[in-house]
C-alpha cells in the first residue's frame, strides 16, 4: 500500500525519453559512405566490366579472334618481348609529341592573329572550318605519297587533327573576356600589345588548357592514323599487322598500351596546369 507522499501524479507531464545514441552518428556514417563510394566508385566499376567481361567470354564460349577475354590479351601481350613494346610506342609518342606541340606553337599565335584582326579571321576563319571538316583518314594517302614515308607525313596528319581545336578553344578564351577589363585597360593606355598579354590570354588560360587536354589523346589517334596508312613502326602499325594475321588478343593488347598511354599524356597535361596555372582550375579542383 503506498503512502500519500509516495503516490504517483497521474497529471504531470510525461518525462522526455533520451536521445537514441545510435542514432547521432548516422549522418557522420552516411557521409563517409558518400566519399568512399564517390572515390571507389569508378575503379569498382571498371574491374565489374573487366569481371563480367571475362565470365561471358568462358561462359558463352566466344571465340579469341572474335573477341578474346581480358586474360587471354594479357597473356598475349606479356608475351611480345619489351624492346618490341619501347619500339612500337617511341615511334608513336614521338609523332604524337612533335604534332602536338606543332599545333600550339602555331595555333595559339593564330588564334591571338583572328581576334586582333576583323578582316584576318573573316579571311582564314572559313579555310580552318575547310581544313578541318575534310577527313582526315581520305587524305592521309595523299600527304604520306607527297611527303613521303618519313616522320614528317605522319607529323603532318597530327598537326592537322589537333591545332583546330586549340585555335577554336583559344580564340572563345580571348573573346570572352570581359569588356569592362577591356575598357578598364584602355582607359588606363595599355596598347593592344598589353591588352592581349595581361589581360585576354590570362583569361583564356581555361580555355587553353581544356583544348590542350582534349588533343592529347586527338595527338595520338593522329599518330595512329597516320600509321595505319604507312608506317613500319609504332602502336597503329602493331595493331593493323597483328589484325591481318587474325592475332587478335595481341591487336587488343597494343589497344591497351595506346589507351594507358593517351591517359598519361591527359594526366601530365592536368598536373602540368595544377603546377603552373592553378588559379585557372575550378575552386573544387584546387
Amino acid at each position: 500500500m503506498l503512502s500519500p507522499t509516495t503516490s504517483v501524479d497521474s497529471s504531470s507531464p510525461a518525462q522526455p525519453s533520451p536521445p537514441d545514441a545510435a542514432a547521432a552518428p548516422v549522418p557522420a556514417l552516411r557521409l563517409r559512405l558518400a566519399y568512399w563510394g564517390d572515390r571507389f566508385a569508378p575503379p569498382l566499376a571498371f574491374i565489374a566490366l573487366i569481371v563480367i567481361w571475362e565470365v561471358s567470354c568462358r561462359a558463352f564460349h566466344i571465340a579469341s579472334f572474335l573477341l578474346p577475354a581480358p586474360s587471354a590479351i594479357v597473356l598475349a601481350g606479356w608475351e611480345i618481348p619489351l624492346p618490341v613494346w619501347l619500339g612500337h610506342i617511341s615511334a608513336t609518342l614521338r609523332v604524337a609529341l612533335m604534332g602536338y606541340v606543332a599545333a600550339i606553337v602555331i595555333s595559339i599565335p593564330l588564334a591571338v592573329a583572328l581576334v586582333s584582326s576583323r578582316l584576318l579571321s573573316r579571311t582564314l576563319y572559313p579555310i580552318l572550318v575547310i581544313v578541318q571538316s575534310t577527313p582526315i583518314v581520305a587524305i592521309a594517302p595523299i600527304i604520306i605519297v607527297t611527303l613521303g614515308a618519313s616522320d614528317a607525313p605522319r607529323v603532318v596528319i597530327t598537326f592537322l587533327i589537333t591545332f583546330f581545336p586549340i585555335v577554336v578553344s583559344t580564340v572563345t578564351g580571348l573573346l570572352a573576356t570581359p569588356e569592362e577589363l577591356i575598357e578598364l585597360s584602355r582607359s588606363l593606355r595599355a596598347g593592344r600589345i598589353r591588352e592581349m598579354a595581361h589581360i585576354r590570354l590570362p583569361f583564356a588560360v581555361p580555355y587553353i588548357f581544356s583544348a590542350l587536354k582534349i588533343c592529347t589523346t586527338l595527338a595520338v589517334i593522329g599518330a595512329v592514323v597516320a600509321e595505319f596508312v604507312a608506317a613500319e613502326r609504332g602502336l597503329g602499325f602493331f595493331i593493323a599487322f597483328s589484325t591481318s594475321f587474325f592475332k587478335i588478343p595481341q591487336a587488343f593488347a597494343g589497344l591497351v598500351v595506346l589507351v594507358a598511354l593517351s591517359l598519361i599524356l591527359f594526366r601530365l597535361c592536368a598536373v602540368a596546369q595544377r603546377r603552373f596555372v592553378p588559379w585557372s582550375l575550378p575552386k573544387s579542383e584546387r
